[in-house]
């Protein structure tokens, strides 16, 4: 019997493995498409305002961010028969994730008014195509705010959890508050976001950024309810 764990476990380690390679090779194959084959052509295309705007919302959703920040988890979760709800998308402690994972947003927040980087509230306000959605017809702006938020906004914190989760089972910690999974998805979010820097107002916004995504990912752990990381993207990354 005892072999028969030890194989269990060898498997189960295997097959982690198999994911967060998976999940690389999907994102790696996406941002080569996008940025080097097929760059000038989707660029041209999603930032050009004479073209209408939800065709540009929807290649830009799906062909772009969705394929960065979703296909990879997606596909894999298709392979293992793994539902999302599994990974923390329940109504098991909805309230304390959402409002202790908002509290993690305050640091940041606290910062950015002190410095004056803070406009005005809206969802995905900088993603590009937003300003461009506000003023279009019902419809399209329906429309536009669904992929929006599906994919700048759902699959973004989405993504972190389903990728924390499989690091974190990878690689377990001893310890309550130290987790592998959220670090590496910390560090993942500075580099993919360009937030790395030298300087003290770098160095403090990359802590902050750190702060904020650990944190996100340490509430999902202990709460067990993944929904406060979506709301995350949904109300405050783009938002402010």
């Amino acid at each position: 019997m005892q072999d028969k764990t030890i194989t269990l476990d060898a498997a189960r380690k295997k097959q982690l493995d198999i994911d967060i390679i998976l999940i690389g090779v999907i994102t790696f194959l996406a941002l080569f498409f996008i940025l080097v084959l097929f760059g000038k052509q989707f660029n041209g295309f999603i930032y050009d305002t004479n073209q209408p705007v939800l065709p540009r919302v929807a290649v830009a959703a799906i062909c772009g961010q969705f394929a960065l920040a979703g296909l990879g988890i997606t596909i894999v979760c298709i392979i293992r028969k793994e539902s999302f709800a599994s990974f923390g998308l329940n109504t098991k402690n909805l309230l304390p994730a959402l409002l202790l994972s908002l509290a993690c947003c305050v640091p940041d927040l606290i910062y950015q008014l002190i410095k004056g980087n803070v406009h005005q509230w809206c969802p995905f306000y900088d993603v590009f195509t937003t300003k461009e959605l506000l003023v279009a017809s019902v419809p399209v702006k329906i429309a536009g705010f669904l992929l929006t938020a599906a994919a700048w906004g759902f699959f973004e914190g989405f993504n972190y959890v389903v990728i924390g989760d499989k690091l974190s089972e990878r690689y377990p910690s001893k310890h309550r508050f130290w987790d592998t999974g959220a670090f590496i998805c910390a560090v993942m979010c500075i580099l993919i976001h360009g937030a790395v820097g030298v300087t003290p107002d770098a160095v403090i916004e990359m802590l902050l950024t750190m702060f904020l995504i650990y944190g996100m990912l340490i509430v999902r752990k202990e709460t067990g309810n993944a929904w406060g990381c979506v709301l995350i993207f949904i109300v405050y990354w783009n938002a402010l």
